[in-house]
């Protein structure tokens, strides 16, 4: 009788990462940390201590612990974006691929003009109308990504609505909606889950970037675009405080591409044998 045993991998790598940056920044709250609010202008750029890793910034304040919470909103700001995107943009495009006809010109007529407008501009819009803030960002960043989710199950769905188990279903009485959402949209998950990872990563970036701009969240709630853009303006004083935020954003996009990467492989075999050759 022989034993299976789980073996490590360095493709593996990302996965761990992804899943313990997730882990703490869910965490955060309950984790015996700091408050990321509270300051002490006694110790204004003080160095790295045995009480802040990291030191402090420019109102005394622990730059590991704020760091670890701009993380949890990122991801949180990212993650709920991209669910809000997938849910709309896949009922979108399976309802487009399977229905065609008027439903279909539509549908994807209404992804052509969300398309026509730069994401970075059009979310920048939105949230000077409606104000800063993740209420406001969350919805703004959704609709950014909508017509991403709707064009991948529109095509994955005119590639298998012809499919012998589709018509099999269809012929034993089932209804359009659980042809479409039963049957169909399970067989063309792989490139959605890919989809909504690479979404996550790509809504990191500009979450940062808004934020960056004083647009995403407000101060004094920590986040990693204002962290850096207070870094750059104390850069003389302080030169870590730009360091610290811009290696955490950068170390966040690279495990969460190298995530995509890897799960784009499994899900897709083709990918992983023309990459290997």
């Amino acid at each position: 009788m022989t034993g299976t045993s789980l073996k490590f991998t360095p493709r593996q790598i990302p996965a761990y990462l992804l899943a313990l940056l997730l882990v703490i920044s869910l965490l955060a709250p309950v984790l015996p940390l700091q408050d990321p609010l509270l300051m002490d202008t006694a110790a204004r750029f003080a160095g790295p201590s045995a009480q802040h890793l990291f030191g402090q910034d420019e109102f005394g304040r622990d730059i590991l612990v704020r760091l670890i919470f701009a993380l949890r909103n990122s991801l949180i700001v990212a993650f709920a974006a991209a669910i809000l995107a997938g849910v709309i943009g896949t009922a979108l495009g399976v309802l487009a691929g399977y229905s065609r006809g008027l439903t279909e010109m539509l549908a994807m007529r209404f992804i052509d003009i969300v398309l026509c407008f730069p994401p970075l501009l059009l979310a920048m819009l939105a949230v000077t109308l409606y104000g800063p803030g993740p209420v406001t960002l969350i919805p703004v960043l959704a609709i950014v990504f909508v017509p991403s989710f709707t064009r991948v199950a529109h095509a994955s769905v005119l590639s298998v609505r012809s499919q012998d188990y589709v018509e099999a279903v269809r012929s034993m009485g089932a209804s359009n909606a659980r042809v479409m959402f039963s049957t169909i949209l399970p067989n063309i998950a792989g490139p959605l889950i890919v989809q909504f990872s690479f979404t996550v990563a790509v809504t990191v970036v500009l979450e940062s970037g808004l934020s960056f701009l004083g647009l995403g969240v407000l101060p004094p709630a920590p986040s990693l675009g204002l962290m850096i853009g207070t870094g750059r303006a104390t850069l003389a004083q302080a030169p870590m405080l730009l360091v610290w935020p811009c290696a955490a954003l950068t170390a966040m996009i690279l495990i969460l591409n190298a995530f995509c990467d890897d799960l784009r492989d499994r899900l897709d075999p083709k990918s992983s044998k023309i990459r290997g050759q």
